[in-house]
Order: structure tokens, then C-alpha cells, then sequence
């Protein structure tokens, strides 16, 4: 059986990191993108960081810039952005695509865990989130208007 656990990815400092890294840990994975109007999110995502992390939370930030060219910057520039606008400390990724053929395997592997509405497991924009329970299976996939604030309930139960 495969979970979240399961997968590597690049983080934003080019560093492979295995997810396994945060066994046992609560994950909210985002996509995430510096030009969006959902970027401010990027404060309540923080503050979830912040407020659980002691509780075993992981905010796992990965830029995208497959919807409206909306993350443009290179990982420098997207690190020092959140860095310098969002105070930004969570763990924060290499940019990926998470729709097409050259979706990362993480990403593919969420959608088809919890599929999108009508049936459409595609990511249809920036800021869509997934929550992961301990044991790495996802729990719920949230749409990118979800403002993290409204995630406490599910994060809370899923903490345990």
C-alpha cells in the first residue's frame, strides 16, 4: 500500500528529501504560487505551522506555475519572497507541475486518492490543499478557496 510516506521530493534549497522524513506526522500539502489572489493564504498556512507543528503538523509548501504563469521566479526568488512577505517558515519545495504528464509523483498520487469535484481529480488551481493523517493516507482535499483557518477542525481530529 502506498502513502504519502512513500514519495521524495527536491526542497526548495535543491536538497532530495523522502517524505518519510515526517512519518507519523500530520501533513497539509499545498500548491502554492507568489502571484495568485489566493497568495495571502500563505499567512494562514503559517499561522497553521505555527500554532500545530508542536502537535506533529507539517505545512508542506510546493510552487507551481501552471495556473496563469502565476509563480514565474525561480526557487530563490520564491523563497525569498514568502521569506520577506509571509514570514514563511514551513518547508517549502522545489516547483513542480502538478497536472499533465510531467506531474510529480506525489501529486499524482494525491489525486487519485481523493478526486476533485464532479469526478475531476485534476488540480484546478493554485492553493488547492490535501490534509494527510498520520498514518500518510490523505484525509480530505480541501479547494483552493479554502481558507486554511477553515482547516482547524479536520487538522485538530486528524492530530489526534
Amino acid at each position: 500500500m502506498t502513502t504519502a510516506y512513500d514519495f521524495s521530493a527536491t526542497d526548495i534549497d535543491g536538497q532530495a528529501r523522502p517524505l518519510s522524513d515526517y512519518a507519523g506526522k500530520v501533513l497539509l500539502i499545498v500548491n502554492v504560487a507568489s502571484k495568485c489572489g489566493f497568495t495571502p493564504q500563505y499567512t494562514g498556512l503559517e499561522k497553521l505551522w505555527q500554532d500545530y507543528r508542536d502537535r506533529g503538523l507539517v505545512v508542506l509548501g510546493f510552487p507551481c506555475d501552471q495556473f496563469g504563469h502565476q509563480e514565474p521566479g525561480d526557487e530563490a526568488e520564491i523563497k525569498n519572497f514568502c521569506s520577506l512577505n509571509y514570514d514563511v517558515d514551513f518547508p517549502l519545495y522545489a516547483k513542480i507541475d502538478v497536472n499533465g504528464r510531467n506531474a510529480h509523483p506525489l501529486w499524482k498520487w494525491l489525486k487519485d486518492e481523493k478526486g476533485g469535484l464532479l469526478g475531476i481529480d485534476a488540480i484546478k488551481w493554485n492553493f488547492t490543499k490535501f490534509l494527510v493523517g498520520r498514518d500518510g493516507k490523505v484525509v480530505k482535499r480541501y479547494a483552493p478557496a479554502e481558507k486554511p483557518e477553515s482547516l482547524v477542525r479536520d487538522i485538530e481530529a486528524a492530530l489526534g
